[in-house]
């Protein structure tokens, strides 16, 4: 409890919880209890049951750390070109009306979700991503 009560003086005295936000007080608290978190875990002074105590005894030892990453060579890049032109010539005709009734939900601030899974039937991901891109522009997280 009176760990609680010291936050909230804390936070009032950076202003009160929109001028903590100003200065991500927040933000920096909450990645500062997850690295402690993180660090409590890998070292095994938290134990969690199938993560760092009370293990399977098979497969445990497996990690994911010893794969190789896939690459794909010129031949598989090419493939993947072409299905694409290929998809956007076969989707053609409502691909455009579906991509401005995106852009128009969007930009009127509605919920996208229904007009996103509709343009999804006749455009690429990136023909999505460009469309939204262009009347919003690219996300800058504020610093």
């Amino acid at each position: 409890e009176e760990a609680v009560y010291a936050e909230f003086e804390r936070i009032s005295e950076r202003g009160g919880v929109l001028g903590a936000m100003d200065t991500m007080y927040q933000r920096s608290k909450i990645q500062e209890e997850s690295m402690y978190y993180e660090h409590k875990k890998h070292d095994g002074s938290l134990p969690l049951v199938g993560v760092n105590t009370f293990l399977p005894k098979e497969g445990a030892e497996e990690t994911i750390e010893g794969r190789e990453l896939a690459r794909s060579n010129d031949v598989e890049k090419q493939l993947q070109v072409d299905n694409l032109k290929a998809y956007q010539s076969l989707h053609g005709d409502g691909s455009a009306a579906a991509l401005e009734a995106l852009k128009s939900v969007a930009l009127n601030r509605g919920n996208i979700f229904e007009s996103l899974m509709d343009a999804a039937k006749t455009n690429s991901l990136g023909q999505m991503s460009s469309a939204l891109y262009n009347i919003g522009g690219l996300y800058r997280r504020n610093m």
